[in-house]
C-alpha cells in the first residue's frame, strides 16, 4: 500500500462488508500449537449463570486433566444468549472435547491469520456493536474482530439453506475483503507459491465488525443492507466499507456520512462501455478497479524450441509436461469436439468482444469441460486484459492474438509435415516492478458517466483491484474486481482518520481525490483497458490512482457540510416548488470535482471552496487545463492562507468555443503552492449542448 508513515496506532475501523469467513478444517496446525476454539452446545437458558460458567470449568477440566489448566485454557463463557465456552486448545483436544455428547460443534477462531489479535488492547468502551453467534457453523469475536451480525429477512430460504447460517461466508468474498481493508502482518502468504510475501491490509492495526447482507447467488436484499448500515452506525463504526453493487442505499449511507462515518463503495464490475458505474451519489467515495505492479508470465515451449510468453495462474503441480496440441479457430466449438481432446493442450481464439466478467465466465466454463474431457488445458487468445482465471488443477494461459497465430502456424506447419505439434507451459513466474507497466484501469472496472447523476464525476478514484492475493478460508488466494479495490481505500481513509481525527468524510475523500496520480512510475498517463485500450479518463478513474502517502498531507481540502448533501440531492431526486431550477445542480456541491454535461451558450459559473490544512502561510496558484471547446476562467486565480484566513471561495466559468452537440471533454483545475510541496487536482468534464435532452447519435 505504500504507506508506511502514516499511523497505524489500534484505532476502531469497523468496516461492513457482504459476508465474512469459512469454516477451517480441524488438522491444519503441528500437535502442539494452541488455537482459540469455540465450544458450541446450542441455544439453552440458563436460570444460574454462575453455575453454567462452573460446567464449562468442569467439562474442560474432563479433557485436560485439571481445574488449574481448564482455568488459564478458557477465555470466554458463553451463557446468556447459548451455551458454550472458548479456550486456548491444541487440536487433539479439540478433537476429544468434539467426542462429547453435549458438545454440538466445535470450531477454530480466527481461522485465518489475517484476524489475528496478538498484541491488542482491549476492545474500546465506546463499541456498542455484538457478536452474533450464528445457527450453523457458528462464530466467536476477539480483540481484532470485535463484532459480527447478519440479516436474512430479504433473502429466500433456499439461499439462506446454500450459505451458512451466520456471519460467516460462504465463497470467500468477505474474508478477501476484510484481510484487504485491515488484515493483520502475515508473512510468507502465496497461493502455491505466486504472489510470495508479507500479507498486510490498508490499516492492519485497526479492528473489524462483519455485518453480512449477501446469501447464496442472489445478492444483498435492499432491506437487509439498509438495517446493517443502521446497525453498524448505532454501534459505533468509523468507516463503512461495502464491496456490494447498488445504488448508494440512500438514505442510509448519507445518514452514516451525517454521522461522521465515511462511507466506501465498490463501483461495479460492468465495463468497459460507459454509463454502467454503480453506487454514484454524491456523498460517499466510489471506487474503480487497477492492475498493480505485479504479473505472471508463463513460458509457452514448443515442440520445435521456440518459446512464446503468455499470462496465467499455474502453478507447479499443474505443469503438463509437453502434450499434444490441438487448435480451433472459435473457443465456441471446443465443447462440441471434447471426445479426442483426453490428455492434450487446446489453443482456441475468443474472437467475440464479450464484457471482461462474462469473458471470465465463459473461460471458466470451457475449463470445466476440458477438465471433464480428460484435457490437460487450454491456451487463450483474446483481446488483452488483466482478468486472469484460477488454473486449479488445469492448465490456462491467456495470449493475445500475435501469440495465439504464432503457435497456430506452428501446429499448421508440423501437421502438413507430418508430425504431431507438441506444446509444454511451464509454471508461472512473478514479476514485480516497474518493468510491469502499471497501474492500468481493469477492463471489468464500470465506467461513469452515471446515468442517475451526470452532474457528477463517478467513479471518485481508482485502486488495486485486479489479482489481489488476501485471506480465502485458512489460506490466501487472488481475486479481482472493484469488490478489491473498495476495501484499499477503505483501509487507506481509516490511516487518515486517525492521522487527523477532525476530518469530515467530505475532507478525507478530498484528500484522497486531489491528491491521486494520473500518470504511472515512468510519467506514462494511465491507460484504461477496453478494445483498444486508450488513455484514462475521469470517469474510468475519477481524480486517479490512489496516493496513500499525499493524501495524508493533501495541503487543501474541499469540504462539505451534510446537510448540503440532503438540500442538492433532494432538489435532484424530488424537485419541488422550494428548489431553485439552477442552483440546485449538484455540479454546485464543494465536490472535489466538477461535471457539467449541459454546458449551453451562455457561460456557466460554478464555485468551490478550499480549507488549507498544510502549512499556515502559503499561496496558492491555479494551474488550469481547459477541456477541449471550452474556455474555463478561474477567478480569483491565487489564494493566500494565513493564521486567520483559512478558507477561500473561487469561481469557475465556463463558456464553449463552438456550439456543437457534443460528447464530454476532460480538463482539471490543480492549485500548486509556492514551494510546489503540494498539487491539489480536481478532474473536470464538460459537454457542449445545443438540445436540452442530448442524444449522443453521431
Amino acid at each position: 500500500m505504500g504507506s508506511q508513515h502514516l499511523p497505524s496506532s489500534s484505532m476502531l475501523l469497523l468496516l461492513f462488508l457482504s459476508s465474512f469467513i469459512h469454516m477451517a478444517a480441524l488438522g491444519r496446525t503441528p500437535s502442539s500449537t494452541k488455537l482459540l476454539y469455540i465450544v458450541y452446545m446450542g441455544e439453552r437458558q440458563h436460570e444460574d449463570p454462575d453455575l453454567v460458567t462452573a460446567s464449562h470449568h468442569d467439562m474442560l477440566s474432563s479433557v485436560l486433566g485439571s481445574k488449574e489448566e481448564a482455568l488459564s485454557s478458557i477465555v470466554y463463557s458463553y451463557k446468556h444468549c447459548f451455551s458454550g465456552f472458548a479456550a486456548m486448545l491444541t487440536e487433539s483436544q479439540a478433537h476429544q472435547i468434539a467426542e462429547l455428547p453435549e458438545v454440538i460443534s466445535v470450531s477454530i477462531w480466527p481461522e485465518s491469520k489475517s484476524f489475528n489479535d496478538d498484541g491488542y488492547g482491549p476492545v474500546p468502551s465506546r463499541w456498542k456493536g455484538v457478536c452474533e453467534i450464528g445457527v450453523q457453523s457458528p462464530i466467536s469475536c476477539n480483540r481484532k474482530i470485535i463484532g459480527a451480525r447478519y440479516y436474512s429477512k430479504d433473502v429466500d430460504p433456499s439461499e439462506i439453506a446454500r450459505d451458512y447460517d451466520s456471519p460467516r461466508d460462504a465463497n470467500g468474498h468477505g474474508t478477501h475483503t476484510a484481510s484487504t481493508a485491515a488484515g493483520s502482518l502475515v508473512s510468507d502468504a502465496s497461493f502455491h507459491g505466486l504472489g510470495a510475501g508479507t500479507a498486510r491490509g490498508g490499516a492492519p492495526r485497526a479492528r473489524l465488525a462483519i455485518y453480512k447482507v449477501c446469501w447464496g447467488s442472489v445478492g444483498c436484499g435492499q432491506a437487509d443492507v439498509l438495517q446493517a448500515i443502521d446497525d453498524a452506525v448505532g454501534d459505533g463504526v468509523d468507516i463503512l466499507s461495502l464491496s456490494i453493487s447498488g445504488h448508494g442505499y440512500f438514505p442510509a449511507s448519507l445518514g452514516a456520512v451525517k454521522k461522521g462515518i465515511t462511507v466506501v463503495f465498490s463501483g461495479g464490475n460492468d465495463g468497459p462501455v460507459p454509463q454502467t458505474i454503480n453506487n454514484a451519489v454524491p456523498w460517499i467515495i466510489t471506487v474503480a478497479a487497477s492492475t498493480i505492479d505485479r504479473s505472471f508470465p508463463t513460458d509457452i515451449i514448443l515442440g520445435n524450441g521456440r518459446t512464446l510468453v503468455g499470462q496465467s495462474m499455474c502453478y507447479a503441480s499443474s505443469d503438463p509436461g509437453y502434450k499434444e496440441l490441438v487448435t480451433f479457430d472459435s473457443c465456441l466449438v471446443v465443447p462440441q469436439n471434447l471426445t479426442h481432446l483426453a490428455d492434450k493442450i487446446v489453443l482456441c481464439f475468443d474472437g467475440a468482444f464479450a464484457a471482461p466478467v462474462a469473458a471470465f465466465r465463459e473461460t471458466s466454463q470451457l475449463q470445466a469441460s476440458l477438465t471433464q474431457a480428460g484435457a490437460r488445458g487450454a491456451i487463450i487468445a483474446r483481446f488483452p486484459r488483466s482478468l486472469l482465471p484460477d488454473c486449479s488443477g488445469i492448465t490456462c494461459v491467456l495470449v493475445d492474438y500475435d501469440v495465439g497465430a504464432q503457435i497456430s502456424s506452428y501446429a499448421r506447419v508440423e501437421t502438413a509435415s507430418g508430425r504431431i505439434p507438441m506444446v509444454h507451459v511451464s509454471p508461472a513466474s512473478n514479476i514485480v516492478g516497474r518493468q510491469v507497466m502499471s497501474p492500468r484501469v481493469a477492463a471489468f472496472s464500470s465506467r461513469g458517466p452515471s446515468m442517475d447523476y451526470p452532474d457528477l464525476v463517478k467513479p471518485d478514484i481508482t485502486a488495486p483491484g485486479v489479482d489481489i492475493l488476501a485471506a480465502v478460508r485458512d489460506g490466501y488466494q487472488f481475486m479481482s474486481g472493484t469488490s478489491m479495490a473498495c476495501p484499499h481505500v477503505s483501509g487507506v481513509a481509516a490511516l487518515l482518520k486517525a492521522a487527523h481525527p477532525q476530518w469530515s468524510p467530505a475532507a478525507i475523500k478530498s484528500a484522497l481525490v486531489t491528491t491521486a496520480h494520473t500518470a504511472n512510475a515512468y510519467g506514462f498517463p494511465i491507460e484504461a483497458e477496453g478494445v483498444p485500450r486508450k488513455l484514462a479518463d475521469p470517469f474510468d478513474f475519477g481524480g486517479g490512482h490512489i496516493d496513500p502517502n499525499k493524501a495524508a498531507d493533501p495541503g487543501l481540502v474541499y469540504d462539505v457540510y451534510p446537510q448540503d448533501y440532503s438540500k442538492f440531492f433532494n432538489c435532484t431526486y424530488a424537485p419541488s416548488s422550494t428548489c431553485d431550477s439552477e442552483h440546485s445542480r449538484l455540479y454546485h456541491l464543494n465536490l472535489p470535482s466538477i461535471a457539467i454535461p449541459d454546458l449551453k451558450k451562455t457561460p456557466l459559473t460554478v464555485w468551490r471552496t478550499v480549507t488549507n490544512v498544510g502549512d499556515t502561510d502559503s499561496i496558492y496558484r491555479a494551474i488550469g487545463e481547459s477541456p477541449p471547446g471550452v474556455d474555463m476562467v478561474v477567478e480569483p486565480s491565487l489564494l493566500q492562507f494565513n493564521a486567520s484566513t483559512t478558507t477561500h471561495t473561487f469561481a469557475v466559468t465556463f463558456t464553449p468555443l463552438q456550439m456543437v452537440q457534443g460528447d464530454f471533454n476532460f480538463g482539471s483545475l490543480t492549485w500548486l503552492d509556492d514551494g510546489k510541496k503540494h498539487a491539489v487536482r480536481i478532474p473536470i468534464a464538460v459537454r457542449v449542448i445545443i438540445h436540452d435532452y442530448f442524444s449522443d447519435t453521431s
